[in-house]
């Protein structure tokens, strides 16, 4: 039989036992009263257990090995916090176990204590070759059990961001508007060019942006310039006043810009480029400068979607993907999905961490809602479920499918999932 001790866990944490009546290697009569929590750390397995051995009433650890010896093996003979075990459940006994003062370790062996159905769909499982692993029972899951691990994953992604975001936070002293401001640059590059959109807010302060606020040009100047796009020669008018004010900009901040080469255009569409999209972020800057502030007084969607609308983006675009190469007009606004990955991203990962941080768990609530309100991603991921059943009706659904598919699906954690958990123990 082939199988991890995560299976052992997963056996003795829900007491998936075929039998009331366990009794531990030396005859002693065993009774669960609790089988204790999931140690994810370093140290026994589980921790704060209850049992009765032979009448007497036992509190504390749990070790789990798939053999007895391999307590030796991973020399816990020799660490002090193994003293605490109060039971040592393996799947066969091949050696006895001591402590430090002679006494033997009782052991409960699970060899013969479960069904063999639950190990053939454990092992099922672990072996698809399906997208994941559970694909085919998935869709016969009943929707409480599915909706109560997404609120689960979404908590768990969002946590996740909120140590980014405040590491960031930290950093820049406590400044909510600047961490925003280069968390929503990166956003803006989408996966392809989020490290130069990066690169570029950490060189361009938005403390520098907000003084030449009511200057525009300064403003696209200002990006363009640091995003290295004003360095080679340029013809047309609007770009060589872009690169006469940059000049003069650069010379009064002392900056220097990032390296142009960092930016990629192929295979993407045209409205994607880079160019294009510095565009409208230095509109967006234009429209609504220390823009986290803004969204903190913002408490439903309509007017979230009306902050990343309509933006200024100068006309010189509507006829360019690139400096000095004119084309036919196309539409320089940001399209929908381009602001719903914003939101979904950027803005709800923002408010929910700002709450945390905070203590207000308003902003905590209001993230969560505006999920509930933004439609779905479109991926191949998300797609994946849908074949399997699994539909994502709106941005909390497929972020948390996202969440499952990076953490349990792809990791073949089934165990600690809670739709994988319930599939085993059909």
């Amino acid at each position: 039989m082939h199988f991890s001790e995560n299976f052992l866990y997963f056996i003795w944490q829900f007491r998936l036992f075929n039998t009331n009546e366990l009794y531990c290697v030396g005859g002693e009569k065993l009774q669960v009263l609790n089988p204790g929590v999931l140690n994810t750390h370093a140290g026994p397995d589980f921790n704060q257990a209850k049992l009765v051995i032979d009448q007497t009433t036992w509190a504390g650890n749990v070790e789990i090995h798939t053999k007895s010896s391999d307590w030796i093996l991973h020399g816990h003979e020799r660490d002090k916090s193994y003293e605490s075990v109060i039971l040592h459940v393996v799947y066969e006994q091949d050696k006895p176990i001591y402590r430090m003062n002679g006494a033997v370790v009782p052991v409960l062996v699970l060899k013969g204590l479960f069904k063999e159905e639950l190990l053939l769909n454990y092992n099922a499982m672990m072996m698809s070759l399906n997208k994941f692993p559970c694909a085919k029972q998935i869709g016969q899951v009943d929707k409480i059990c599915i909706e109560g691990m997404m609120s689960r994953l979404i908590v768990e992604r969002f946590e996740e961001k909120c140590g980014a975001v405040l590491e960031k936070l930290d950093k820049l002293r406590g400044d909510w508007d600047e961490t925003f401001y280069g968390f929503m640059a990166g956003n803006f590059g989408f996966k392809v060019n989020a490290i130069p959109f990066e690169l570029l807010a950490d060189s361009l302060s938005q403390h520098i942006l907000a003084k030449n606020k009511d200057n525009n040009i300064a403003i696209e100047a200002l990006i363009f310039g640091q995003a290295g796009f004003l360095g080679e020669e340029l013809v047309d008018e609007y770009p060589t006043r872009l690169k006469s004010e940059y000049c003069f900009l650069k010379k009064k901040y002392g900056l220097k810009p990032i390296d142009k080469s960092l930016w990629k255009f192929l295979r993407m569409r045209p409205q994607s480029f880079p160019t294009i999209r510095l565009a409208q972020f230095s509109a967006l800057i234009i429209k609504s400068n220390h823009l986290f502030s803004k969204i903190l007084e913002v408490d439903n969607l309509v007017q979230l979607y009306q902050l990343f609308e309509n933006l200024p983006v100068n006309d010189y675009w509507l006829t360019h993907f690139h400096f000095n190469k004119s084309t036919k007009q196309v539409s320089v606004q940001m399209g929908r999905k381009s602001i719903q990955n914003l939101l979904i991203n950027t803005v709800c990962v923002f408010l929910f961490a700002y709450g945390k941080y905070t203590d207000q768990p308003q902003f905590m609530d209001r993230a969560l809602d505006f999920l509930d309100l933004i439609p779905a991603e479109d991926n191949i991921i998300i797609e994946q479920y849908l074949d399997s059943g699994i539909k994502a009706h709106n941005a909390f659904m497929s972020q948390a499918l996202l969440q499952l598919n990076k953490y349990y699906c792809t990791q073949k954690k089934c165990l600690n999932c809670g739709i994988g958990i319930k599939i085993l123990k059909k």
